[in-house]
């Protein structure tokens, strides 16, 4: 099984891919984890486009089963193997944005308020964030980038629009695998 979960930044793709990983003992690769470099703080120098795909397709073509989780619609092509089941999750901007914005303070804490430095990169990210629903030209990761690379998928698909909670996430999906066997 290899399944795709995608949609903005603070939708809740990472936690639903980590506790669809456990509950399935599937392996779970972030996108992050190959766009970003590891350093600190996080999330500041970006890999090489060249490396970062592949790292993740030698990785995805050589595990039998998993879970990608995060956008990679401007990637390339031929870099990811087919999906067997393809999972995008969308929250109304208001709902995102809080859980952003609390995310940002867990992660940076006072820096983003104090250091004008880190304030303006925290200012940089929620606006970039915030271009997800409105495609101002800002980020070219937009909900109609997402909504159009869907239109041209052609593999099993679970929309999950709206304030799901966790569980009810985690059993339409199962739901959805038990059906396909």
């Amino acid at each position: 099984m290899r399944i795709h979960i995608f949609g903005a930044s603070g939708s809740g793709v990472t936690t639903l891919g980590k506790a669809l990983s456990e509950q399935l003992n599937i392996d779970y690769f972030d996108s992050d984890d190959f766009f970003w470099l590891k350093t600190e703080p996080p999330f500041t120098e970006k890999q090489s486009p060249e490396i970062r795909n592949q790292e993740a397709s030698d990785i995805l073509h050589h595990t039998r089963n998993w879970i990608f989780g995060g956008s990679m619609i401007h990637w390339g092509e031929n870099i990811f193997p087919a999906f067997d089941l393809v999972v995008f999750l969308y929250l109304p901007p208001e709902i995102r944005l809080e859980r952003l914005r609390a995310r940002e303070y867990e992660r940076y804490g006072d820096e983003i308020i104090i250091n004008p430095e880190r304030a303006e990169k925290s200012e940089e990210f929620m606006n970039w964030a915030k271009d997800y629903d409105y495609d101002t030209g800002i980020a070219n990761r937009t909900l109609n980038a997402h909504r159009e690379w869907i239109s041209k998928i052609n593999v099993p698909f679970i929309d999950l629009s709206g304030d799901y909670e966790l569980n009810q996430k985690m059993e339409i999906i199962l739901d959805a695998i038990r059906q396909a066997k």
